[in-house]
């Protein structure tokens, strides 16, 4: 278990002030974002969901014996990226998830990675993104080889993992925890800028979307007209409550999570 998961570094301890990451999960509409969301979060597969709904869920690890604070978007695009600035502006890292056995996700998912690429480039900064293909259970319907998912990785440098949320924790969790280390080895090369998150109060005058400065018409702001971007709350700020699994529809006892409310869901 110890070789998966890392191994210890020196000068951690129990008193280690927690590291702060948010991770984005990208992808098309029924790529598998929210169930492998809830399993790396309660160990439980729920199939069904709301795939109209945002959430934000806020969760303590601790990644090769170091504390974590892990914050995790699951975005809400249906079938093309939309209203990008909400978590390209956030997040530290990015997981963009496709299923085995869709074509038009795996599509889906390069088109996100474009986007990253381009978020990157405008920016000068690194932002890890991790490709994903979920649904490994579904194999005997595959329609996307293993070799082409590692192929679209290796063309936008980034890691590659095949995994299953209905089957396996395990590789669910050292994917996410794998998301952590990249932060952290971003962090190593440059100090970590501090999130952002969008609220309506004052116009954006000042700034040309992404997409409308590379060309990239699949992506839209509608919302942004109105939008400013403020610093993300500290864990202290932030207006915490706990939900239980509110995109589950399951009438199953379900674990409780906690949402964070410190900034506007789209």
């Amino acid at each position: 278990m110890s070789s998966v998961f890392g191994k210890p570094r020196t000068g951690s301890g129990p008193h280690s002030v927690p590291l702060e990451v948010n991770l984005a999960i990208l992808g098309r509409r029924g790529a598998g974002k929210s169930a492998l969301t809830v399993k790396f979060l309660t160990k439980r597969f729920i199939s069904e969901y709301d795939p109209n709904l945002e959430d934000t869920y806020s969760s303590e690890e601790t990644v090769d014996h170091q504390p974590v604070h892990l914050r995790v978007m699951d975005t809400a695009d249906l079938d093309t990226p939309r209203n990008c600035e909400r978590y390209l502006n956030w997040a530290h890292a990015f997981l963009v998830v496709y299923s085995v056995d869709s074509r038009q996700s795996f599509e889906g998912s390069s088109s996100y990675l474009e986007l990253l690429a381009l978020h990157a480039k405008e920016t000068q900064r690194g932002y890890p993104a991790l490709l994903l293909g979920n649904k490994l259970d579904m194999a005997q319907y595959r329609q996307v080889t293993k070799a082409e998912g590692a192929a679209l990785a290796g063309r936008f440098g980034c890691l590659f993992f095949e995994v299953s949320a209905c089957l396996d924790f395990e590789h669910v969790q050292h994917v996410f925890h794998e998301a952590v280390r990249e932060v952290r080895r971003e962090l190593e090369k440059s100090p970590m800028a501090r999130p952002l998150f969008i609220s309506e109060e004052k116009a954006l005058s000042h700034q040309t979307p992404l997409a409308a400065r590379h060309g990239l018409a699949s992506c839209t702001f509608n919302t942004l007209s109105t939008a400013s971007l403020k610093e993300m709350p500290t864990v202290a700020q932030a207006k915490l409550v706990t939900v239980k699994s509110s995109r589950a529809q399951s009438k199953r006892k379900a674990p409780t999570l906690t949402l964070l409310k410190g900034f506007k869901i789209f």
